[in-house]
């Protein structure tokens, strides 16, 4: 078994003064797809180890934050602000 991979499946629960999320780790292996990352507007090329993050604490449910999960640069998440 691949325990990178295997960790990889599994999302941390990360709680910051914007919310509670959960944040999953996409290795370079895994990120097959193009995405544009919220933090910084430029794209997660495949190939490129990023993070899927969700809101833990939605008003509307855990479906409706699942289907709103973005995809983060590594960098942009961790030096996100927090605007309030």
């Amino acid at each position: 078994m691949d325990l990178e991979r295997a960790r990889a499946g599994i999302p941390a629960r990360e709680s910051a003064p914007d919310g509670e999320w959960s944040v999953r780790r996409i290795t370079e292996r895994n990120a097959a797809k193009t995405y544009t990352c919220p933090g910084c507007h430029s794209s997660i090329l495949p190939g490129i180890a990023h993070l899927v993050v969700w809101r833990e604490d939605s008003l509307f449910g855990p479906e409706t934050a699942l289907a709103e999960r973005r995809h983060w640069h590594v960098r942009c998440w961790q030096t996100r602000s927090f605007r309030y």
